[in-house]
C-alpha cells in the first residue's frame, strides 16, 4: 500500500514538514468545482508552520547539498517512475480538486515523468566547474558551481504536477532543499507531490510542502521570502500576483525565477496549411478549458483566407468541443464571469460571436462552452487581457508586419504559433515576434524537457527545463590561488 492509499480517508490534507504530516491549527474548506460540494480541508499552514518547514530544509541542506550526483539522479528517477505507477491515484485528487479532463491529466502526467528523467540525466554535466586560464604566470584559478540554500517554490493549480514537480525538482537535483507553498485549491495534489519524493528516498527537510488559507497568503508569503535562510524564489501563476512576489523578493535582494500570465497568438500565413490550423488553433484554445498561461488567446489569420479558416476552425471545435461533449469545468465560478464578461463587452463594442453563447447558462456556475469572438479590436477588453478561459478572438490582417504588430501588443510574450507552408517566412515571422517560444505549425501550447522554458516582457524572466533550468539554481564561485 503506497503513502497515498493511506491520504484516502484523510478529512484534512496535512502539509509535510522534515517528513512528518502536519494538521495545523486552522483549514480552509476544498470544494470541487464540477458540482460545489465539499471535498474535504486542507491544513493553513500559519506563520510558524512556515518558519518550521524553512528551518527543516536550511537543518536538511548540509547533508543534502553533499550528496552525489548519482545519488540525486536516482531519487529523479525513482520520482518519474511513481508518478506513472500512481496516477491513477493522481488523476482522481487533480479532477476532484481542479475539475481536468482526463487529456489534459494524461499531458501532465507524462511531462512531470519526462522533466524528471531529463533532470536526472543532466545533473553531472550541470554541477561540472571549470579551469579557465589566468593572466599570470604562477596564478591559477577553478571555478566551482554551488547549490544556493534553500529554495521557495510557489506553484499554481492549473497543471499542477508538472508545475509543482518542476518547481522543486530543479533545485533538488542541484543541492538545493525547498519549501513548496502549493495552491490551496488543490493541496491533495500537492501533499501527493510531496509524498512521491519521499516514497522515491528523498530524505527529510529536503522538500517541505505547504499550502495556505487564501486570507493568510499575504503574511505568510512575506515571511517565507524575508527570511534569511530562503536564498532564491520560483513562482509560477498571474502576472499580478508575480509583481507582488517580485517586490518582496526585490525588497530582500532575493533572485527570482518568474514564469508569468500569456497572450498567445497564432499567426496564420495566406499559405498556411487551413484545416490544420484550425484544429491546432482549436486545442490550443481550448484544452483544459483554456486555463494554461501558453493558451491561445488570438488567432490572427490573412484575409485572403479568413472566411475559410472560420469555417474550418467551426468545424473543428465542434468536432472536438462540441455540445455532445460535456462543458468545461473552470476552477472557481469568477473565472467564469470573467470570460462572459469579456465577450459581452466585446459584443458590446461591435464583435460578433463566430462560434458559442457566452450567456448560456450550465448545471454549475463553474461550467462553459467555447466561445470564439470575431471582429475583435483594440477597445475590447478581451484584445487586451488574459481570459484564462474558453474564450478566443478571431482577426484578420494584410501584411506579415501587421500580424507581427497586433501579436506584439501586448505586455505578455511567453508563447506563440505561425503556420505556414512556407518554412521561410515562418522562421521570418518567428525571429520577429516577442515570445519566449514560437511555434511553427504547432499549437502554443507546448512545453518538453528538452526545450528552455520561460517569458519575455511580463510573462516574467529566468527559464526552467534542460541545461539553463538546472543552471537557474547554482550560483558561480571563483577560487584562485598563486604557486
Amino acid at each position: 500500500m503506497s503513502s497515498g492509499d493511506n491520504a484516502n480517508g484523510w478529512s484534512t490534507v496535512p502539509l509535510i514538514i522534515n517528513g512528518k504530516h502536519v494538521i495545523s491549527e486552522t483549514s480552509f474548506p476544498v470544494n470541487s468545482p464540477s458540482n460545489s460540494e465539499k471535498l474535504w480541508s486542507g491544513s493553513s499552514a500559519s506563520i510558524n508552520d512556515a518558519t518550521g518547514a524553512v528551518e527543516a530544509a536550511q537543518a536538511a541542506f548540509t547533508s543534502w547539498s553533499q550528496t552525489k550526483p548519482s545519488f540525486r539522479r536516482d531519487i529523479m528517477f525513482r520520482a518519474a517512475d511513481l508518478f506513472i505507477s500512481r496516477k491513477e491515484e493522481l488523476f482522481a485528487y487533480q479532477a476532484q480538486e481542479t475539475g481536468a479532463g482526463r487529456q489534459f491529466m494524461e499531458i501532465n502526467i507524462n511531462a512531470t515523468a519526462q522533466i524528471l528523467r531529463d533532470i536526472g540525466g543532466r545533473i553531472e554535466a550541470a554541477v561540472e566547474g571549470s579551469v579557465p586560464a589566468t593572466a599570470e604566470q604562477g596564478s591559477h584559478a577553478i571555478v566551482v558551481k554551488e547549490p544556493y540554500g534553500v529554495v521557495l517554490a510557489i506553484a499554481p493549480w492549473n497543471a499542477p504536477y508538472v508545475l509543482g514537480a518542476r518547481s522543486i525538482a530543479f533545485a533538488l537535483a542541484t543541492g538545493n532543499t525547498t519549501v513548496l507553498k502549493g495552491s490551496e485549491l488543490s493541496p491533495r495534489v500537492f501533499w501527493a507531490i510531496g509524498d512521491i519524493f519521499r516514497q522515491a528516498g528523498l530524505p527529510d527537510g529536503c522538500l517541505n510542502v505547504i499550502y495556505h488559507r487564501t486570507a493568510d497568503a499575504a503574511e505568510v508569503t512575506e515571511a517565507l521570502i524575508a527570511h534569511p535562510a530562503i536564498k532564491k524564489i520560483n513562482f509560477t501563476g498571474s502576472t499580478l500576483v508575480g509583481s507582488i512576489i517580485a517586490s518582496l523578493a526585490g525588497k530582500h535582494v532575493k533572485p527570482l525565477l518568474l514564469e508569468l500570465g500569456g497572450k498567445a497568438s497564432a499567426i496564420v500565413l495566406k499559405d498556411a496549411d487551413v484545416k490544420k490550423a484550425a484544429t491546432s488553433c482549436a486545442v490550443g484554445a481550448f484544452i483544459h478549458g483554456g486555463q494554461v498561461c501558453m493558451s491561445t488567446e488570438r488567432i490572427l489569420v490573412h484575409r485572403s483566407i479568413s472566411d475559410e479558416f472560420s469555417a474550418a476552425l467551426k468545424e473543428a471545435t465542434q468536432g472536438l468541443f462540441g455540445s455532445e461533449k460535456p462543458p468545461f469545468v473552470l476552477v472557481n465560478p469568477a473565472a467564469v464571469q470573467k470570460n462572459k464578461g469579456l465577450v459581452a463587452d466585446a459584443v458590446s463594442k461591435g464583435a460578433t460571436t463566430l462560434l458559442g453563447d457566452a450567456e448560456a447558462v450550465e448545471d454549475q456556475p463553474t461550467k462553459m462552452r467555447p466561445v470564439i469572438v470575431s471582429n475583435v479590436s483594440t477597445e475590447m477588453n478581451i484584445y487586451h487581457t488574459e481570459s484564462f478561459g474558453p474564450t478566443v478572438s478571431l482577426l484578420t490582417f494584410d501584411t506579415e508586419d501587421e500580424a507581427l504588430a497586433i501579436a506584439n501588443d501586448t505586455d505578455y510574450g511567453l508563447s506563440g504559433a505561425v503556420f505556414s507552408e512556407d518554412l521561410k517566412a515562418a522562421m521570418r515571422v518567428a525571429r520577429k515576434y516577442e515570445s519566449g517560444a514560437v511555434h511553427i505549425n504547432s499549437m502554443t501550447v507546448h512545453d518538453e524537457a528538452s526545450l528552455v522554458h520561460g517569458g519575455a516582457k511580463k510573462s516574467g524572466y529566468g527559464r526552467f527545463n534542460a541545461a539553463q533550468g538546472l543552471a537557474e539554481f547554482l550560483r558561480y564561485k571563483t577560487i584562485t590561488w598563486r604557486d
